[in-house]
């Protein structure tokens, strides 16, 4: 082989490697450079402490719209399936008095009540829920209502569906536009943060991956039943 291809053919060895190299380089310092921008977009898709008690709430008002069509149909002396109704009121006891207001009665109401802050909310809120769990045991037993106790047994269905529908109503609305946004001038970020992981880890606890999701679902499948699930039959005629 003659001197000036072996010079030639070294050049050409000595510029892939380098452009090899320099490609390698060039990957790694875009990676290092976008970690800081992926980690702030996953902490941006995390949902915060306030954010995942106020989607819980927002399960909760779709089970008072249920109750609202058990009240509407039962006033009437109309039927309404009591399966539905036991399975309403069975999430309210799962998901909001046991998982929810637990979390609020253990995490949140020792924050205000420490650091001396809506401490007469606070204990409204707490008889509040101590009066939902009565009502919601009367409803999760309802059954037909027929036969000789009827009349009774349908005006005390009717009275604690609507105690729990108009007390739950300013109960969730008071949280959230009180509550919930004077959490941020009692906690630091880092105590706030650590709110979140541990509701999160509470969840997967009791209701497994997906937890918000599957009770979602489950409400889902009841507002089928009684024709509720369709949102545009809520809006109103033009």
């Amino acid at each position: 082989m003659k001197a000036n291809e072996t010079t030639r053919r070294a050049m050409l060895l000595r510029g892939v490697s380098l452009v090899g190299t320099s490609t390698l380089i060039g990957s790694r310092l875009l990676t290092a450079a976008q970690s800081p921008m992926q980690e702030k977009e996953e902490e941006e898709g995390e949902v915060t402490p306030a954010e995942d008690l106020m989607r819980e709430h927002g399960a909760l008002n779709r089970i008072l719209l249920i109750y609202d069509e058990a009240i509407t149909r039962l006033d009437g002396k109309k039927d309404f399936p009591p399966e539905v109704l036991r399975g309403a009121a069975g999430i309210v006891r799962r998901f909001i008095e046991e998982y929810h207001e637990k979390l609020e009665e253990e995490n949140l109401f020792p924050l205000f009540e420490k650091a001396g802050k809506l401490v007469d909310l606070v204990q409204v809120l707490k008889q509040q829920h101590k009066a939902g769990r009565g009502l919601t045991a009367v409803i999760e037993r309802a059954g037909p209502v027929s036969g000789q106790r009827a009349a009774a047994d349908r005006e005390k269905l009717l009275r604690s569906l609507r105690l729990f529908v108009r007390m739950y109503r300013p109960h969730e609305a008071r949280e959230d536009t009180v509550l919930f946004p004077a959490l941020h001038e009692i906690v630091a970020p880092p105590q706030y943060e650590e709110l979140g992981d541990k509701f999160e880890n509470r969840e997967r606890e009791l209701f497994g991956e997906d937890g918000f999701e599957k009770i979602v679902e489950e409400i889902a499948g009841l507002e089928k039943k009684v024709g509720l699930y369709d949102l545009a039959r809520f809006t109103p005629p033009a």
